[in-house]
């Protein structure tokens, strides 16, 4: 039998997959600068990562020694509370259960794929579609894990250096990119998982080599290209998200301090992404 792992796992998975690509998304790190002389690092992150691609490249860490603060999506403190707010929301109240919210095609349909997974329905039926997919993505995670992810990695280091680290969202903010989802746009995205894509991989050797050489564009071109069934999606995991975070990341650059924004680094490439907006806005942003 395939064991799911508990619903905590599940809602903690989820953590390391909102900010963009699955599992595996992640770029380098740039020097922003603004018209006024206010620096910051902004680096893109992989958030499960496997021991075989560490070392980390050089970029990471020496943002990371230039910089007084870290910023990530959201902090430790609200990764908890974001755990707990997933777990809380996606499940259905005491009576309820998935069939009552979705097509009845739909449900068949992921019945039998849990069936072939020897998962009992009670299992899962008792979920909202959304939580369903964080569930299935879960196993996909192979040898990748979230405690060697960018994030993580950086997150200890601020912890032995004693160096501040917030968020650029709360807890419930992170949370709400997937229980803010009504169960018809849940629906869909569970139905998008069952699509054949035809995009690498995010763990392939040119995935790694893209990350290693920064070309955020292709990152987020895949990203775009990986949802055209479902593109609300991808607009509301990147661009709706990006546009709420410009303000903070400003603020940062405005503060007189150096600050070191870790996102995922489907955020940072093309027409709507952080770079882009930053150098709109008159910034400069150099690669390290």
């Amino acid at each position: 039998m395939v064991s799911l792992g508990s619903p905590k796992r599940w809602a903690f998975v989820a953590l390391l997959l909102i900010a963009g690509l699955p599992e595996t998304d992640a770029a380098a790190v740039w020097k922003v600068t603004g018209p006024n002389g206010g620096t910051m690092y902004l680096g893109g992150s992989i958030h499960a990562l496997r021991s075989t691609d560490y070392p980390l490249p050089p970029a990471f860490n020496r943002a990371f020694d230039a910089s007084s603060h870290l910023v990530f999506e959201v902090d430790d403190k609200g990764m908890s509370g974001t755990s707990k707010s997933l777990l809380k929301a996606g499940a259905y109240p005491k009576g309820d259960s998935l069939k009552n919210h979705v097509d009845p095609r739909t449900y068949e349909y992921v019945k039998r794929v849990f069936a072939l997974m020897q998962v009992p329905e009670a299992k899962w039926a008792r979920y909202r579609p959304w939580f369903l997919v964080l569930m299935l993505q879960s196993q996909g995670m192979g040898n990748f894990s979230g405690q060697l992810g960018v994030d993580q990695f950086l997150s200890n280091r601020a912890k032995a250096n004693k160096k501040p680290v917030s968020g650029l969202e709360s807890g419930p903010e992170h949370a709400a990119v997937y229980s803010g989802l009504s169960d018809r746009q849940g629906e869909a995205l569970l139905l998008h998982m069952f699509i054949p894509q035809s995009q690498e991989r995010g763990d392939s050797p040119s995935w790694m080599g893209a990350w290693r050489r920064g070309d955020a564009d292709a990152i987020a071109a895949s990203m775009h290209q990986a949802y055209r069934e479902f593109p609300a999606w991808a607009v509301r995991i990147l661009d709706e998200r990006n546009r709420r975070w410009m303000p903070k990341i400003e603020g940062y650059l405005r503060s007189g301090e150096t600050h070191y924004v870790i996102v995922g680094a489907a955020h940072l490439g093309g027409p709507n992404g952080l770079l882009t907006m930053l150098r709109a806005r008159g910034y400069q942003a150099a690669q390290l």
